[in-house]
């Protein structure tokens, strides 16, 4: 058996972990995860919140910076960014 890491990445609609899920992406080492968002349009969990409870841990959350006065409507990048990583077994088969 050899240990992999999958990165779930959760993009909330706010800072808090609870919030909604409003983008989401799955990387992985086991060949049968891809880097995409998946075949279903629901998340794979309502909120961050939620992954924890599944054994997802938290690795990273992005820095809270506020826009620049004057930018506070401009559309840009999701800024609630969350990523966590999951350990598994695979198979030496």
């Amino acid at each position: 058996m050899s240990t992999r890491q999958q990165v779930l990445a959760l993009y909330l609609a706010t800072s808090a972990l609870d919030s909604d899920v409003v983008g989401r992406s799955v990387h992985g080492g086991t060949g049968r995860t891809s880097p995409t968002t998946g075949d279903s349009d629901e998340p794979p969990y309502r909120s961050g919140a939620h992954a924890l409870e599944d054994g997802w841990r938290l690795f990273q959350a992005t820095q809270l910076i506020p826009p620049y006065p004057g930018r506070e409507y401009d559309v840009s990048f999701l800024s609630h960014e969350f990523f966590f990583e999951k350990l598994v077994e695979l198979d030496a088969a």
